[in-house]
């Protein structure tokens, strides 16, 4: 799917607030899609598994479809599998081909304690979901937070690998979902916005702003986040039961008041420099949308901040 760029351009002209609400709704739809498949397979499982690549806006989506079941009346709870990542081991930890340690690889994820978390859920049983000291590189298992299912309760667990064969491959009765931000901006037959360039464009602010990661330091780790997607996730993505785009027709509009500073922050030794100064130039196309008129709860605000979910 593409959009055009033309057509962005006069919506925001015409009616920007008409435009960001058809846009937000369009992703409510897909959220309520979502939503029936997961009830339709509840007598099979209360487990859903979210999987995508970075910067799709699993979190922001597995809130989104928690929260329509729970508009319909079932119980759901959002897991962020980030939480069962191993303590890091740097001598046994996998490596990139550079030699750096790959945090993107399944290898880091606790598979078996997942295995274990889901036959118990399934069963009724209760479970302590682990807590992941990102600073400190390690699981804190005492301050996990117990979970256990009621009757006709859900638990949806997003996380990169969560169509990977020891998770997906081990609990095929689970609900299984696959989202990416997919599309491209073209204007006419000429492509002006890579779909790819979108989730670089989300991570970068997000990293910036919530992370203390700057620019070049994202770049020089999406190589490698790239690299991975390839081996690990986008190879399961025929195993989900819905494939969604997680795209926003207006975000690039909104994003370039962000990420344009903060890609000409990049130095000019930089081996991806060229790439950014391509990137910078592309939202020169679009129309700017103000980022106050985009929705407390969209799924932008995962990567902008000011949103009313919780993230942290």
């Amino acid at each position: 799917m593409a959009y055009q760029l033309q057509e962005i351009n006069r919506r925001i002209k015409t009616d920007v607030k008409e435009f960001l609400a058809e846009c937000d709704q369009a992703y409510a739809q897909r959220v309520s899609l979502a939503a029936d498949k997961i009830l339709n397979n509840l007598d099979q499982s209360p487990i859903v598994l979210l999987s995508g690549p970075s910067g799709s806006g699993k979190t922001t989506t597995a809130l989104k479809i928690a929260e329509e079941l729970r508009r319909r009346g079932v119980n759901s709870h959002a897991v962020a599998m980030d939480n069962y990542f191993k303590t890091l081991d740097r001598r046994t930890a996998p490596r990139t081909p550079e030699g750096d340690i790959d945090y993107e690889s399944p290898r880091c994820l606790d598979m078996d304690l997942l295995d274990e978390h889901f036959t118990a859920l399934s069963a009724g049983e209760e479970i302590i979901i682990p807590k992941f000291e990102f600073a400190r590189q390690m699981r804190n298992d005492a301050a996990g937070t117990p979970l256990q299912l009621g009757k006709n309760e859900i638990a949806i667990f997003e996380g990169i690998h969560a169509l990977n064969d020891d998770i997906a491959g081990r609990h095929p009765e689970a609900t299984k979902l696959y989202i990416s931000a997919r599309s491209n901006v073209n204007e006419g037959a000429t492509l002006r916005f890579k779909g790819t360039w979108m989730r670089l464009t989300r991570r970068t602010v997000r990293d910036y702003q919530f992370r203390g990661t700057d620019a070049a330091q994202t770049l020089e780790m999406w190589a490698n986040v790239r690299r991975e997607e390839k081996l690990y996730i986008s190879p399961f993505k025929g195993r989900a039961d819905i494939v969604f785009d997680s795209s926003l027709p207006y975000e690039v509009s909104v994003m370039r008041n962000f990420a344009t500073p903060i890609l000409k922050s990049v130095p000019e030794d930089n081996e991806r420099h060229d790439e950014m100064l391509e990137l910078v130039a592309a939202f020169e196309y679009f129309e700017p949308i103000d980022p106050a008129l985009v929705a407390g709860d969209s799924l932008l605000r995962e990567f902008i901040g000011g949103g009313t979910y919780k993230y942290h």
